[in-house]
């Protein structure tokens, strides 16, 4: 008997014993796609794009699949691929991989480029794995899977796939002033002399983490049968705490490369870009994500020639898995008094803060309290969610998701990001000036974005929204495996849960909402590009000129071109000085519906066990019906000509709206804007192509229970954990969309009289 109580006890002396390790970049497995698949999508892709030339009366408009031709369009093709992706070496992408998340296993370097391959079929992806959590090792070897990923693509000129090295800034501040946020930058080429030697994070200091996960050790012993996984987590943490900071104030290119490079602040970073003189693009992404950007936070800060670099920064990502960054929005988390406290606003019919719901709460819990008492807690409870950061629920450390309703939320929104942050939208950002600061041109500093989605997926998956399926494994959703699991993993709280308690504010990502954002994860976005051609250097051209646009996940096709411009008509992304009444055309064509399962071509690619890991038994494998284009908005934007301009009715969303023929695939409009010439401002326009309804993974959120007033009073929280079922996608109706890049129109300079001559002595002057 005895020795039967000692085998549990000796397995886990063993298991304490195994160190951890590392973990290679895995093996890339696909050939290139071949010939015969690009060409029929090209020509799938043509076809759709002559259909719509002809609608549009301007046959130069369908372009020319042989470069030959002079119109907008001409010797172009649309491109889609995802420039937001992360391995297991990002830190967050190791921690969901755990069995205690019922992760997957490692998601190396590797599988991004035979996923992006024979599951997604894109034509372009970059890794961007958080640079604070890559060791000077994974680096190396993260360049190299890329460099191993391109030489499988066949011709340079015309490879079927093209992968970037890149790594994501990713930056959280405590509060308002202190928050930047996160910055992809991706680099054009790939030999070693034109990447820099270091990714370069945000973290100064020791160690370098983004702290908090250091509280997961424990987990270990709560698992043993996965004792394996989490000693190779404890190992990556090790390492990374073992990488010495780089000196601070020296050149990038004098720091040794063993060194963990670091640059707390935007400007910072743009000074080591510069440095580096590799001329990288920076994306911001996820501006408006309210998981870990403080209540209050604001972009005004970002809009100084100190903090923005106009000639890199240049493109953001309006769009991702883990939501849409796009919208405006009146409504604030919270408003400021006369002597500089936070009030919390009362919920209107579209808007229910997090504070009042905490204030909600807690007249729920009075019972017997008298009613002096209980209002006294009811103000306590608002109070302290107003300094609780994005750890509202901590208020009251025993509620659940369905306890805070929809607070913070964003009810009428497109696929919301989390908590929207509206004066982080992109919207927000591109009604903003800074007349004390000169732009590029002379005039007020603006952000000049152009508009493209990704994934941000965590599971070395780029572009993942081609099906909607497979939850788990297709989005950033995760949770504990088992209620067992749970109660040993939840932290135990003593709090009386009548009274709301202070939170404790800490730097780092573990202390957030994580049990509602769960159901505000989708399977992402896409970059669509229209390039002269497949080669890494046409890809990278038709970003820098911003000829991009973004997507929800579908191939939408979409055209915006101003068709009167000086030099004739000229696509999104263009930037114009324009005195005339401005006309546009939009075309767009719907996507094509999927087939079951995947094409013998990515069959054929993978073995069997990598195919149904990879890809889970769903490839993009597109059929010969489009879906349709149900509408075109357009949205006018007019940025802000004084402080005290209020921004909402800067921003017209949307300024028109048209619809399409009932069912049809694709859509043609025109329209023009007369008050434009007279306005006196200067203007920018981009449109939304809107597909009809669809279903989509988490398309319903939280899935809201309103009454005959409006008002929330039930959620079905789309759970990352056991409390919805694995298998369950919580598939609701979407109406997928994209986004075109901004076109944008500068007024000209008034016009300065000529001087009339002097009229010299004895002479009689004019007139």
């Amino acid at each position: 008997m005895r020795s039967r109580r000692l085998v549990p006890v000796l397995g886990l002396a063993l298991l304490a014993g195994c160190p951890g390790g590392d973990r290679t970049a895995g093996v890339i497995e696909g050939a290139a796609r071949s010939a015969e698949t690009q060409r029929a999508r090209a020509e799938a892709q043509a076809t759709a794009a002559g259909q719509l030339a002809a609608r549009s009366e301007r046959p130069e408009a369908a372009g020319s699949r042989d470069g030959r031709g002079d119109g907008v369009g001409a010797g172009k093709a649309i491109l889609f691929g995802d420039l937001h992706v992360h391995t297991t070496w990002s830190f967050d992408a190791f921690l969901y991989s755990l069995p205690l998340l019922a992760g997957e296993g490692a998601h190396p370097p590797a599988d991004a480029c035979d996923f992006a391959r024979h599951c997604a079929g894109l034509d372009f992806f970059a890794l961007t794995d958080h640079a604070e959590n890559l060791t000077p090792a994974h680096w190396a070897a993260e360049k190299e899977s890329v460099r191993q990923c391109n030489a499988r693509a066949g011709d340079a000129a015309d490879p079927d796939l093209v992968a970037f090295t890149g790594f994501e800034w990713t930056q959280v501040g405590l509060t308002p002033e202190t928050h930047y946020g996160h910055k992809n930058v991706i680099y054009r080429g790939t030999a070693e002399d034109e990447l820099p030697a270091r990714p370069i994070g945000s973290v100064e200091g020791e160690g370098g983490l983004v702290s908090g996960f250091e509280e997961l050790a424990p987990m270990r012993w709560l698992d043993p049968l996965g004792w394996r996984e989490y000693a190779d987590f404890l190992w990556l943490l090790d390492a990374l705490a073992e990488t010495p900071p780089c000196p601070t104030g020296v050149d990038t290119r004098e720091l040794p490369a063993d060194c963990r490079e670091a640059a707390p602040t935007p400007d910072l970073l743009f000074e080591k870009l510069r440095q580096g003189g590799h001329e990288p693009l920076v994306i911001p992404h996820g501006t408006a994500w309210g998981t870990y950007t403080p209540p209050g936070t604001s972009i005004d800060k970002h809009l100084t020639r100190r903090m923005h670099d106009p000639e890199r920064q240049t493109l953001v990502e309006i769009m991702s898995g883990h939501g849409n960054s796009e919208p405006y929005r009146a409504w604030r988390e919270y408003t400021v008094d006369a002597s500089g406290a936070r009030v919390c606003p009362a919920p209107t019919p579209d808007y229910l803060p997090c504070c009042w719901r905490a204030g909600e709460i807690m007249r729920e819990r009075c019972g017997d309290l008298p009613e002096t008492e209980c209002e006294a807690r009811v103000a306590e409870a608002m109070r302290l969610a107003l300094e609780a950061n994005v750890s509202i629920p901590r208020v009251f450390p025993d509620t659940r998701a369905e306890d805070w309703l929809d607070c913070g939320q964003c009810r009428d929104c497109f696929k919301p990001s989390f908590g929207l942050r509206p004066r982080e939208s992109v919207q927000y950002a591109m009604a903003l000036s800074a007349p004390g600061e000169a732009g590029p041109d002379g005039g007020p500093l603006r952000f000049r974005f152009g508009f493209l989605a990704s994934s941000d997926n965590h599971k070395a998956r780029p572009g993942t929204g081609y099906k909607q399926y497979a939850r788990r494994q297709m989005t950033d959703a995760t949770g504990v495996r088992s209620s067992w699991y749970e109660r040993l993993a939840r932290p135990s709280s003593d709090a009386d849960p009548r009274v709301p308690q202070a939170v404790e504010i800490r730097p780092g990502l573990t202390h957030r909402d994580t049990e509602r954002v769960a159901s505000f994860f989708y399977t992402g976005g896409l970059v669509a590009l229209h390039s002269a051609g497949r080669s890494r250097d046409a890809i990278w051209d038709a970003l820098a000129r911003r000829e991009v646009y973004g997507t929800s996940g579908p191939r939408i096709l979409l055209w915006f071109d101003l068709l009167n411009g000086p030099g004739g008509a000229a696509p999104m992304g263009s930037e114009l000085v324009f005195g005339d009444v401005p006309r546009f055309e939009v075309r767009a064509m719907g996507s094509l519906e999927q087939q079951p399962g995947c094409p013998r071509e990515s069959v054929d690619a993978l073995a069997p066990e990598r195919l149904e890991k990879l890809c889970r038994g769903e490839c993009y494998h597109p059929g010969d019906r489009r879906l349709a284009v149900e509408a075109i908005e357009v949205v006018r934007i007019r940025p802000r000509l004084a402080p005290d301009e209020e921004i909402g009715s800067l921003i017209e969303d949307p300024w028109r709206r048209f619809e399409c023929d009932s069912g049809a695939a694709g859509c043609v409009v025109r329209f023009e804007d007369p008050e434009y010439p007279a306005s006196g401002r200067d203007v920018l326009y981009y449109v939304r192509a809107i597909q009809e309804p669809t279903p989509a993974v988490n398309g319903a959120q939280l899935r809201v229970r309103l009454d005959d007033r409006g008002r929330a009073v039930a959620t079905d929280p789309c759970y990352g954990d056991y409390r919805t079922d694995f298998d369950d996608d919580c598939l609701a109706p979407v109406r997928e969309r994209a986004w075109s890049s901004p076109i944008f129109l500068d007024r000209p300079p008034p016009a300065v009289p000529t001087p009339e001559p002097p009229v010299r002595e004895g002479e009689i002057g004019p007139g």
